[in-house]
């Protein structure tokens, strides 16, 4: 591998200068396109799933339409299979699979792109399952791309490491530093961070984007999707920021999120005696309620 050059430092976010969408959904069409350029080498091979019908808010299709790209496209849906075959069907440069992509046994993604031809060392991986992304990357070991584009839970704030149970049947996803950790320990660094992307790229080529400090907390320029719930002294149960369930568009209501009944919210010390021994009643049954 050819030793990157060292750009001279610039501010962190600098790549989200290049946003812009041809396929994508918010910006990763060019910022990807920044990233790859600036590899010393690349192989021309990309990886992504879910990949829908092939187009639909694809980080891939520019890089397959217009630098003639090869792919290895995986959907689960049998819907969007069909679509994504009919999409690709003259372009022998595209190897559609139809499989859900997991961590362990048949459905791991190193079993799967074994079936193809693609090089070990490719220059783009996206993944975009709305869940275990975290879990699928992390199970990565035979293939190790140059770039990683991986979804994270917006709605989480950065400075929280939560990842979900590795479990199909949740769809919950992880936080970005949940992500930005995961990266440290497989030998990636952190590159950018779109509203819902992250990227990463192998370490080695990290002195070719001239970032200084990649942390995610300087690296996230984005914060619309978050809820922060949080309690008052007296008691009660504050929302503020997004307040909507994401995807559902369902408002978050407050009201039916409080602990307390309205009668024992206040500051405890200025309660009579009626409502500290009520308060002391209602902590008991919450806590028996609780296990």
């Amino acid at each position: 591998m050819k030793a990157p050059d060292t750009l001279p430092a610039r501010p962190a976010s600098w790549l989200l200068e290049h946003s812009s969408n041809v396929h994508s959904q918010c910006g990763e069409d060019g910022v990807l396109a920044e990233v790859l350029r600036l590899l010393p080498a690349r192989d021309h091979w990309c990886v992504e799933f879910g990949a829908w019908d092939g187009k639909h808010l694809s980080n891939t299709c520019r890089l397959i339409e217009e630098e003639q790209y090869h792919a290895v496209l995986i959907e689960g849906s049998e819907r969007r299979f069909r679509d994504l075959v009919a999409t690709f069907k003259d372009n022998p440069r595209v190897h559609p699979l139809h499989r859900f992509v997991g961590w362990d046994g048949p459905g791991k993604l190193d079993a799967l792109l074994q079936e193809t031809p693609i090089p070990r060392d490719f220059d783009l991986l996206s993944i975009d399952i709305d869940g275990n992304d975290w879990h699928v990357w992390r199970a990565l070991g035979d293939y190790r791309p140059k770039v990683v584009i991986i979804e994270f839970n917006p709605t989480i704030p950065t400075e929280l490491d939560w990842v979900q149970p590795p479990e199909f049947s949740k769809q919950v996803g992880c936080s970005l530093r949940a992500l930005e950790r995961l990266g440290k320990e497989k030998g990636y660094e952190l590159v950018s961070v779109l509203p819902w992307n992250a990227v990463f790229v192998d370490a080695p080529y990290f002195a070719c984007y001239g970032i200084s400090d990649n942390s995610a907390a300087l690296l996230r320029q984005h914060h619309d999707k978050i809820t922060w719930i949080f309690s008052g002294f007296d008691g009660g149960i504050v929302l503020d920021g997004y307040r909507t369930l994401l995807g559902h568009a369902v408002p978050m209501d407050a009201g039916s999120m409080q602990q307390l009944p309205g009668f024992l919210r206040g500051w405890v010390e200025e309660m009579g005696p009626f409502r500290q021994t009520m308060l002391r009643v209602w902590r008991r049954w919450k806590r028996l309620r609780a296990g």
